[in-house]
């Protein structure tokens, strides 16, 4: 098959840069060293001021096609700008700082291949200078479960199947950047399955210049939302009340009133019956029991006023919902509810 006197290739490895020159020479050695080679490689960079234009143009390699954007617009503009001009059925994302090993592309092709219902397939990666191997789920009720504490992938392994993006018109949502991979892998869940090689393909670099490192709380609020969404999956209609409860816990910024503290175990208790499914009923319960658990901690341990009463509420939730805080919390619960009595009664 032909496009404008090219053939099609199989991948389009999409990469985009910023001012990565110390690395970005490596990274590209590792994409043309793939042991499948059928790929064009296309390198998006944003308006780097250092060397990284001059060392991508060192390489004379006839699949790399280098775009330089002419003012900084951003990972995520790159990343969306990338999918609509990715000429392969595949799309393997890389980033400038990492380096893929050379059957990467190979097994990921297999696997795609062979199962035409996955739709973005990761891998293991190890952590560059750390001896660090990061294993992530490999099948997709597992990947799902996983998706409700945390992202499922490591960005830069995952192969796209670009057909999926056309046909329901999914991109990178900028306004979910640092966690903009989190939030499309949760997107894409209705139109396919998500996997992951439990091979080790891909070194990952971490270091003070990546912009998950430098925004944080940005992140944190936009992971609690991601989650929230994830959770309406499930054949349950939220109130209002109940979405801004659920997105204070998952944000820990605040210690839960009581009152709240029984609402979320009533809620609880109707997001697992309404689970119809779509989540491994074990897998949430456990997350739904973990949450309870960070909830009673916090409550117990955080707070800065303390009073017999305090100690009491910890005796009753702790009968029901099986809770126990460990023996040296628990005393310390009590000396601080009883010196508040005292304390009020001098």
């Amino acid at each position: 098959m032909e496009h404008n006197n090219f053939l099609i290739p199989k991948i389009t490895v999409l990469m985009p840069v910023y001012n990565c020159a110390d690395y970005v020479g490596e990274a590209i050695e590792s994409i043309l060293n793939q042991t499948f080679t059928d790929f064009e490689f296309l390198i998006i960079d944003d308006a780097s001021t250092d060397d990284t234009v001059s060392v991508i143009q060192s390489f004379t390699d006839s699949r790399i096609r280098l775009i330089e954007k002419p003012k900084n617009t951003g990972y995520t503009n790159s990343l969306n700008y990338g999918l609509t001009i990715a000429q392969g059925a595949y799309i393997a994302r890389m980033d400038g700082d990492d380096i893929s090993f050379p059957e990467r592309f190979a097994k990921q092709v297999a696997l795609m291949d062979l199962h035409p219902e996955v739709i973005a397939c990761g891998t293991f990666y190890s952590i560059i200078g750390s001896g660090i191997i990061k294993k992530v789920p490999i099948n997709h009720d597992d990947i799902k479960v996983q998706l409700l504490q945390k992202t499922c992938f490591g960005h830069p392994t995952v192969m796209l199947r670009k057909s999926v993006f056309e046909k329901y018109k999914v991109a990178y949502n900028s306004d979910r950047e640092p966690a903009e991979d989190y939030d499309l892998w949760v997107r894409l869940l209705p139109y396919g399955k998500l996997a992951n090689l439990p091979d080790v393909l891909l070194a990952y670099r971490v270091h003070d210049g990546q912009v998950s490192q430098n925004r944080n709380q940005i992140k944190r609020e936009n992971t609690a939302s991601i989650r929230l969404n994830l959770l309406k999956y499930l054949d349950y209609c939220f109130s209002l009340n109940e979405e801004q409860l659920l997105k204070k816990i998952l944000l820990r910024n605040d210690i839960l009133t009581l009152e709240e503290i029984n609402n979320y175990l009533l809620l609880k208790s109707k997001l697992i019956e309404s689970n119809k499914g779509f989540f491994k009923n074990e897998g949430l319960q456990k997350y739904f029991v973990a949450l309870q658990s960070v909830v009673l901690k916090d409550y117990f341990l955080k707070r800065k006023l303390f009073s017999l009463p305090i100690f009491v509420d910890y005796l009753t939730l702790g009968r029901k919902c099986n809770f126990k805080l460990p023996l040296m919390s628990m005393f310390k619960l009590l000396i601080k509810s009883v010196i508040s009595f005292e304390n009020k009664g001098s």
